[in-house]
């Protein structure tokens, strides 16, 4: 029961008295799921969200929850430590350490030294800091569409964003999306990570003649706003090569695929291939189950350059006792519960009915991902590849009222992506794929 101010206790809300405070008070920049018929979700389990009502949706887009919304073993152990201590980290106290050993555990031996934040906007643009510092150059290199935080350090790096507010700063660099479907170099290219490579290897010798020095390649590992981007295997190398001859530094964004979502390896970067690893690596998102934790990892050399400022780095938050204890749990789950593994199983399931549907719906241009990060491009038409837009947006409306979410992404907002919790299972997958299947053929058969 709640107390409305003046008055005594009155039951809960209705749904649209929620929207019209959320109107009056929130920003209406602050955008909602559906705004013309926008879910009232009161709790969640597992893959599964309620509204008021009592409706189950089937989640298959938030990726935060990424052992499964409100897991048991998450909530003890935040309860547990929250009855006990927390507090900033310029205590001793074992979580921090145990917390680090533990994620050292999953990267490369060289990326062992350890910054705890509460959000990937923070491990992004302390990862800036980090190349800035470590290099004593100031320019960045990123790829179209790219989107990697909220910050406005961030906004300057996501043409995602700048687009549409004012445009691009001159340290900032794009190179083309190394994406084989609809960019530069597509799939029946001989060698595309080489020609992607070979483009950020005409914007350093370019910025070079200017005058202007790299401090950091920045890319998303599987680039996510941008479409739900597959990279072709040996691009990361080649690109890593580049910027390192050119005095930069390889930041490998994993704030949406880490920790073992895509199933075949840990990290989203380790698909590339074990001759490829990051000279920075962030993390956020799903590292804490829905709590605000955040992490960046690099070596020994770039953290001993920041700290030779002799300015300390302190985040009042950033490796208290409780998100550590947290975020120690959610490795643990993803391990006892095997979820990676599951992750590939049920991907590579979901990849196989997608394929099918394919064949069935020229709707459907494209199919592309690996593990449980997966898009389905929708397309007007198959030759032109045109962003099938409209369309898009009616098929996760109509997915919204046989109760699952599903949202799109990429430049045209055509592209179904999915990055469901962990727990998503193969009924799940054939539940969505059916109901997929039924909503195109209506918009094939003009029933829509």
């Amino acid at each position: 029961m709640r107390r409305r101010p003046g008055s005594g206790l009155v039951g809960p809300r209705s749904r649209q008295e929620t929207l019209a405070l959320r109107q009056e008070l929130v920003g209406s920049s602050c955008k909602l799921f559906f705004p013309d018929d926008p879910v009232k979700i009161v709790r969640a389990k597992n893959q599964y969200m309620y509204d008021e009502d009592g409706n189950e949706y089937l989640d298959c887009i938030n990726n935060v929850a990424h052992v499964g919304h409100c897991h048991p073993e998450v909530v003890r152990a935040a309860h547990q430590q929250n009855l006990m201590l927390n507090t900033n980290s310029r205590y001793l106290h074992d979580n921090i350490v145990d917390y680090a050993q533990k994620l050292s555990m999953t990267l490369p031996e060289k990326l062992c030294i350890f910054y705890f934040l509460n959000s990937g906007s923070e491990a992004n643009d302390l990862a800036l800091r980090l190349a800035r510092q470590y290099t004593k150059h100031e320019d960045i290199i990123v790829v179209e569409h790219a989107y990697h935080g909220h910050l406005t350090s961030l906004i300057d790096i996501s043409p995602y964003k700048f687009r549409n507010l004012g445009g691009q700063k001159e340290w900032v660099h794009v190179a083309p999306l190394p994406d084989t479907y609809r960019g530069l170099y597509r799939e029946d290219h001989k060698d595309p990570a080489l020609a992607y490579a070979n483009e950020v290897k005409k914007i350093i010798e370019q910025a070079h003649e200017n005058g202007r020095k790299f401090a950091a390649f920045f890319m998303e590992s599987l680039p996510s706003v941008a479409g739900q981007i597959i990279p072709p295997v040996g691009y990361f190398q080649k690109a890593a090569e580049h910027i390192h001859k050119a005095g930069g530094v390889f930041i490998a964004d994993e704030i949406q695929v880490g920790f073992g979502r895509v199933g075949k390896s840990f990290w989203a970067f380790q698909l590339q291939g074990e001759d490829f690893t990051p000279d920075i690596v962030t993390m956020g998102k799903p590292i804490g189950n829905g709590h605000p934790v955040a992490c960046v990892a690099t070596t020994k050399e770039i953290a001993e350059a920041f700290s030779a400022t002799g300015v300390e780095y302190f985040n009042t938050f950033g490796g208290n006792p409780v998100s550590c204890a947290i975020g120690i749990t959610v490795l643990e789950v993803i391990e006892n519960e095997e979820l990676q593994a599951h992750a590939l199983q049920v991907g590579s399931c979901l990849m196989e009915l997608l394929y099918q549907l394919k064949a069935k719906h020229p709707l459907i241009g494209d199919v592309r991902g690996v593990g449980l990060f997966i898009g389905v491009d929708l397309v007007q038409d198959q030759n032109k590849r045109s962003p099938a837009t409209t369309e898009a947006e009616f098929i996760i409306t109509r997915l919204k009222e046989e109760f699952i979410m599903l949202s799109t992404d990429g430049p045209g907002r055509n592209v179904l992506k999915f990055k469901p919790p962990l727990c998503f299972n193969t009924k799940d997958a054939k539940l969505v794929v059916d109901k997929l299947d039924q909503i195109l053929t209506e918009l094939e058969k003009g029933d829509a």
